[in-house]
């Protein structure tokens, strides 16, 4: 029988509650039950401000997950609540366009190198969804090549372990390639005829000497578009993105998380002469324009362009590197990878599961919320870094010492966690 600490009580009485109404009772997998080892763990938070949540028993958290990386300056930024705030006085969604939709957009173009022109969508499926349409359409071909995750849209999805109710037509015109490897991506481009080249410019792993400028060369040769999904990398690696941090400008690019603070808006944008195919094809929602979300993407861009956030969140990803340098090279079962102002935990063991579980619980202990990423956000001081890196001075030899005395299944006190599948 799982053992529930009571201090989340609440939690657990209320997922029971919601588990009837709501499958895994999160709107998100990443958000669920099985993300965080069950009964050792919050599973639903209340309210959050600067870098810290509270759950609904109440107990607070230096929050490193940021709402997957959606929160890029902090809870309840003040100045992206005061425009929030004016906007929903005046309206939410109109029968017209509103203007914030020109001026979000004359953002973007100002910052983005290969954007001439904006489209906007509520999440990171939408827009990499539409750019692959977009792509078909311009290039009137139909297979894709992706490398990362894009999504839970069937063109994309399909090509994974979680293709449960996608047709196998549409699985077949999607094809994964590996990171880093120029030699798999021209064997695959040579196979069928391609519309598209979908990746994240940066996941795991930098990218090799030329290896961006390569791809796009590939792309150019097999005359399909280069799509970058920058979901992740906008307004994290730099405000242009990673195609600015790495000088490789792409045909299309999607954007969104970060953009807006928390506010559920997305943006694909690309070069005019490609994107005008937008008038051809169909992509178009309700809520495409909804004016409080894009008040706060263009406060949220302003206050990054003002305080200069990519450059903090890499500087502060920067010290958390050195300082755990020392714990980190005393052992070999964890590794760090991935962008200063995003890094993510690697666990090299065949364990990899309840290690990670026992890690997520000890930082919970500590009231520290993370998924194995360093999810920064402009709310994040010097101290609260210092404090991760004590919790992981403390969590990493117990772990190593639990698997050199063969105790460390001992240690798991809830349940351990689930994958969901993997793509990084």
């Amino acid at each position: 029988m799982t053992y529930l600490d009571p201090r989340y009580q609440a939690s657990i009485a209320h997922y029971k509650y919601a588990s009837q109404r709501i499958p895994l009772a999160s709107q998100t997998f990443s958000k669920s039950r099985l993300s965080l080892p069950y009964g050792a763990s919050p599973l639903f938070l209340e309210r959050g401000e600067g870098a810290h949540v509270w759950d609904i028993d109440n107990n607070q958290y230096l929050d490193f997950i940021n709402g997957l990386l959606c929160v890029s300056l902090g809870y309840q930024d003040p100045d992206v609540d005061k425009a929030v705030i004016k906007q929903i006085r005046q309206g939410v969604s109109f029968s017209l366009p509103h203007r914030l939709e020109a001026e979000v957009a004359e953002q973007l173009i100002q910052l983005i190198p290969c954007a001439e022109m904006v489209r906007f969508g509520k999440n990171g499926s939408d827009v990499t969804a539409a750019a692959v349409r977009l792509a078909r359409a311009y290039t009137e071909k139909d297979h894709i090549a992706v490398c990362g995750y894009h999504g839970w849209q069937d063109w994309y999805i399909g090509s994974t372990s979680r293709h449960l109710g996608v047709p196998k037509s549409t699985q077949e015109l999607t094809h994964s390639f590996p990171y880093n490897d120029l030699t798999a991506l021209e064997n695959l481009l040579q196979q069928h005829n391609f519309a598209a080249v979908i990746m994240e410019p940066m996941n795991l792993s930098q990218p090799k000497a030329g290896y961006l400028q390569g791809v796009k060369a590939l792309c150019e040769k097999y005359q399909c578009l280069l799509i970058f999904d920058e979901i992740i990398t906008g307004f994290r690696f730099s405000l242009g993105g990673a195609q600015q941090t790495f000088g490789v400008t792409p045909d299309l690019a999607t954007f969104g998380k970060g953009m807006a603070n928390g506010y559920p808006v997305s943006a694909i944008v690309g070069k005019k002469e490609i994107m005008t195919v937008m008038e051809d094809i169909f992509f178009s929602g309700t809520f495409g324009g909804e004016a409080v979300s894009l008040a706060a993407a263009k406060a949220t861009i302003q206050k990054m362009q003002q305080q200069q956030v990519p450059q903090y969140l890499s500087s502060l990803g920067q010290q958390l590197l050195k300082q755990l340098k020392p714990t980190f090279e005393k052992q070999d079962t964890f590794t760090l990878h991935g962008h200063p102002s995003w890094t993510i935990l690697s666990i090299a063991q065949e364990q990899g599961l309840l290690i990670k579980s026992i890690f997520l619980q000890e930082m919970c202990l500590r009231g520290i919320l993370t998924l194995g990423t360093h999810n920064l956000s402009l709310a994040h001081q010097e101290a609260d870094i210092a404090r991760l890196v004590s919790a992981y001075a403390e969590i990493v030899p117990m772990v190593c010492e639990g698997l050199e005395q063969g105790t460390l299944a001992s240690k798991l006190t809830g349940q351990a966690i689930e994958p969901v599948f993997k793509v990084r």
